[in-house]
């Protein structure tokens, strides 16, 4: 596990093979299957540690840019099998990847700069992220990487699923589909320990319950939405299904650059006028890479790909998220909560950007100089804006570690 720290985040095939070592070492405890193949036949592996029937479910790579995850079940599943307290009654389930076809397309395993994680990035659209298509997708057209995860948790009936998500640029922050009370404090000494900021004001959690700083607890399925506008709704995500079975979810994250600007909880002192700008900004700059493609669509030919289709999605939910910041704003707006906003804005219409980069280089297009500069520069401002500072991968793990510990230990009593 150390040598993969220091190469950076490992491929699947990496995963896969330190999996099969930790199983060869210790056959009777561990095991690896099959749970299901991705729609371009790739396997989605679950790796068990332990034989109790009451389970911790834990999901790696559930959005393709966001890599830390594969590296924390690793060490996780290493520290259960040297533990033998930490799987006293309870056994550890990890998928390695729940999307693997989306983590074939993100291509940065050791970044460096703002700049050099986007010249790499993909994030699928909705309908193809494994966690989110239930919200966007019927029954009968969710992709099988879906069905896999949704099997396993029918199989095991886990207390406690932990999927592990991340963010390029911020702080961490947990989200919880049922409150684990005393989480929080766990979680923020983590955190401080190890000189990760803590998001006080996540965007995603807007108008959400707080159990504790950082700790924000999702609506019920029948609540009412933070951002109406949004069609990949967390209420009806993949991490609802554990409710079937008496469990919850806690999603986890944490940052690759992280920010000091995330933690401020005073009152913005005009929330209203800031949101507008925000919403301007980010009108203008999904308007100036909708004229990129625009432009391009003509030249470019054969099927619609995934980075178009992923580009195209991301620059669809632009409008509608602009008119909910404008529209419908939480009472009490915090300046760490106008951050996250500014911070999301951003994040937009540069991923966007970054993928129909890749499309258009691949293609030789006359638009990817244009491109090339609006992405560089998004980046530096983006950086620059937020003071952004690197994480060290070890303590990207070690953060995420310590609170799914602290997750399983505390969902283990009494869960509200």
């Amino acid at each position: 596990m150390g040598l993969l720290l220091e190469l950076g985040y490992p491929t699947v095939a990496e995963l896969e093979r330190a999996a099969r070592a930790l199983t060869a070492r210790r056959p009777g405890l561990c095991a690896l299957r099959r749970i299901g193949v991705s729609r371009a036949g790739r396997p989605l592996r679950l790796l068990s540690v332990g034989h109790a029937r009451r389970a911790v479910l834990v999901v790696a790579g559930a959005h393709a840019n966001e890599p830390t995850g594969g590296s924390t079940v690793l060490a996780l599943a290493e520290r259960v099998v040297r533990e033998q307290r930490l799987r006293t009654g309870v056994s550890w389930h990890f998928v390695l990847c729940a999307d693997p076809d989306g983590a074939s397309l993100h291509r940065n395993a050791a970044p460096r700069t703002l700049l050099d994680y986007h010249l790499g990035f993909f994030r699928p659209a909705g309908p193809e992220q494994p966690e989110w298509s239930p919200s966007v997708l019927p029954p009968d057209r969710l992709p099988p990487e879906t069905h896999a995860l949704l099997g396993v948790l029918d199989e095991l009936r886990p207390y406690l699923q932990v999927t592990l998500h991340g963010t390029d640029l911020g702080g961490s922050w947990v989200q919880l589909t049922k409150d684990v009370p005393g989480l929080a404090e766990p979680f923020a000494k983590s955190a401080a320990e190890l000189g990760i900021p803590v998001e006080m004001g996540a965007s995603d959690a807007a108008g959400w319950p707080v159990s504790g700083p950082g700790v924000f607890v999702m609506p019920r399925p029948d609540g009412h939405p933070a951002y109406p506008s949004m069609p990949d709704d967390a209420r009806h995500s993949t991490w609802y299904h554990a409710h079937r079975h008496g469990g919850l979810t806690a999603v986890v994250e944490v940052p690759m650059w992280a920010s000091d600007l995330v933690d401020d909880t005073a009152p913005h002192p005009a929330p209203a006028a800031a949101l507008r700008h925000l919403a301007r900004r980010l009108l203008a700059e999904a308007g100036q890479v909708e004229g990129v493609l625009s432009e391009a669509l003509p030249r470019l030919s054969g099927p619609e790909g995934p980075l178009l289709r992923a580009a195209r999605w991301a620059l669809a939910l632009v409008p509608g998220l602009a008119r909910d910041w404008v529209d419908g704003p939480p009472a009490g707006l915090t300046t760490a909560y106008v951050g996250s906003v500014d911070a999301f804005g951003r994040r937009l219409p540069l991923r966007a950007a970054a993928m129909l980069l890749r499309v258009l280089r691949e293609a030789g297009d006359p638009g990817v100089p244009h491109l090339e500069g609006l992405v560089a520069e998004w980046c530096e401002s983006f950086a620059d804006r937020f003071r952004a500072r690197w994480v060290p991968l070890a303590d990207q793990v070690e953060h995420q570690v310590r609170t799914v510990l602290a997750a399983a230990s505390h969902a283990g009593g009494d869960v509200r």
